[in-house]
């Protein structure tokens, strides 16, 4: 097997293990903690997808003419999922905070008394 496919691989172990402990959560902590490997198979995926092998950084001011360069899109979108997965990671534990508040529980099971 090729060493090229190994990202895509660990991508898509992350991917998976972040689903099955998503799937498989009885904690609401635990559960935004899978969201979070969840978004980090994202990472790797962009990494994976953005790499040059030889590439230089792209700043063309002092490079010469052929030089290979990362793609600057992939990486504006790697910074971009960061502050989307801090977002997310906050909002979710603030509602966890608060469903602890009104229930006492993290268990999702025992959030149903929170419905309509």
């Amino acid at each position: 097997m090729s060493p090229h496919f190994l990202p895509y691989l660990v991508a898509a172990w992350l991917l998976l293990c972040g689903l099955y402990g998503a799937a498989t959560s009885k904690n609401l902590v635990h559960l935004i903690i899978c969201v979070a490997v969840l978004q980090t198979s994202t990472y790797v995926l962009l990494l994976a997808v953005g790499y040059v092998s030889g590439g230089v950084a792209p700043v063309f001011i002092d490079a010469p003419p052929g030089t290979r360069a990362v793609d600057p899109v992939v990486q504006a979108l790697m910074l971009t999922d960061v502050v989307v997965e801090a977002t997310v990671i906050a909002l979710l534990l603030s509602l966890a905070v608060q469903a602890h508040k009104r229930t006492g529980s993290l268990d999702p099971d025992q959030l149903r008394p929170l419905r309509g």
